[in-house]
C-alpha cells in the first residue's frame, strides 16, 4: 500500500520509509518520467523555442534526479526545475552572445599598429578643435580628455544634462561623418 502511494505521488519521505532502493527507486523515477515527461518537454520548448534543446533540458533534469538520493515530493518540482533550467540556458546564451560581441574579429583590420591609431585619434582631435563650435568642442574634451560624466559636464558648464547629452551626441555624429568620408 505504501509503495503504491509513493509511486503515484512521488513522496520522497515515503520512499525513504519504504526503503526503496535499486529497482523500487528506478520504478519511482520511471513513474515520474512517464507522468511528467511530455508536459516538461512542452514547457521547455515554449521557453527555448527549440525541440532538441528542450529535450536536452528535460533529459538533464532526469539525469540529475537519477543521481539524487531523494526523489522529489511533488510533480510541480519537476516543472519548476524545467523553468529554472530553461532560464539558466537562456542566460547562458545571452552571456555567450555578449562575450562573442566583445571579442575582436581577427581579420587583420582591427589590428592596426598603435602609431596609425594614434594618428587617427589626433586627426579626430584636430577636427574637433578646428571644425566644432562651442559648446560641442568643450563637451567633447571634457568627456573624452577629462573623462567626466554627462552630469559632471552639465554642472561644470551650467547646462541641463539632457542638453549636454544632445550636444555630445551631435558632436559624435559629426565626427562619424568626418571619419567615414
Amino acid at each position: 500500500m505504501l509503495e503504491h502511494r509513493i509511486l503515484e505521488e512521488g513522496d520522497a519521505a515515503g520512499a525513504k520509509e519504504a526503503g526503496l532502493k535499486g529497482a523500487g527507486r528506478k520504478q519511482l523515477i520511471e513513474q515520474l518520467f512517464r507522468r511528467n515527461y511530455s508536459a516538461m518537454r512542452h514547457l521547455a520548448k515554449v521557453f527555448l523555442g527549440d525541440a532538441d534543446e528542450a529535450e536536452d533540458v528535460v533529459q538533464d533534469i532526469f539525469l540529475r534526479l537519477a543521481d539524487c538520493d531523494i526523489p522529489p515530493r511533488k510533480d510541480s518540482y519537476l516543472m519548476t526545475a524545467v523553468r529554472n533550467a530553461c532560464l539558466n540556458r537562456i542566460r547562458q546564451k545571452q552571456l555567450h552572445e555578449k562575450v562573442k560581441g566583445l571579442l575582436p574579429v581577427e581579420d587583420g583590420t582591427d589590428l592596426q599598429p598603435v602609431d596609425k591609431e594614434m594618428e587617427r585619434l589626433d586627426g579626430i582631435a584636430v577636427f574637433v578643435d578646428e571644425q566644432m563650435e562651442e559648446p560641442h568642442r568643450s563637451i567633447f574634451h571634457l568627456r573624452f580628455d577629462e573623462d567626466l560624466t554627462i552630469a559632471e559636464i552639465a554642472r561644470r558648464l551650467h547646462l541641463n544634462p539632457n542638453t549636454a547629452y544632445k550636444y555630445l551626441a551631435q558632436c559624435i555624429q559629426e565626427i562619424r561623418k568626418h571619419v567615414n568620408h
